[in-house]
């Protein structure tokens, strides 16, 4: 049986857009299933509670990208989360590096680690209380660097 090389092409192309949209079908779903997540939403509600950082990235606005599937940061097992969220304003941008454990009792996500690390390389723990700073007192809050 022979079969021309234009049907042979056609299926080809067929097959590559099927594929394609596959992909980007379960690329999609992905990152709705990570931004919908408890570990998710509790790293961000505490990015947003902190005024220090909201007023270091120039938020709001405050974007939140996709999570980039291949970096090594994020990870996510039964009862551990780690991932690295990225996050922009209209002043500057970063990545808000994040660690939650789950209870194996109540089964609900904790957050153990939020830090906001800048593009600029300053570096805001946010599971850390920094009183405001106060002039008159002669009180200064030190930004942590890398």
């Amino acid at each position: 049986m022979r079969v021309s090389t234009s049907k042979l092409q056609q299926m080809a192309i067929y097959t590559t857009l099927l594929t394609g949209a596959g992909c980007g079908t379960m690329y999609y779903l992905l990152q709705k299933n990570f931004s919908r997540s408890d570990y998710h939403r509790l790293a961000l509600e505490q990015l947003k509670a902190n005024q220090r950082a909201m007023d270091s990235l120039g938020a709001p606005p405050l974007k939140v990208h996709n999570i980039h599937l291949s970096d090594r940061h994020n990870r996510v097992e039964p009862y551990t989360a780690e991932i690295k969220i990225p996050v922009t304003g209209s002043k500057d941008g970063g990545y808000l590096y994040t660690s939650s454990v789950r209870d194996p009792q109540t089964l609900g996500w904790n957050l153990t680690q939020a830090v906001l690390q800048l593009r600029e390389g300053q570096r805001i723990d946010l599971l850390t209380f920094t009183p405001p700073s106060n002039k008159t007192e002669g009180l200064e809050t030190g930004s942590w660097s890398s």
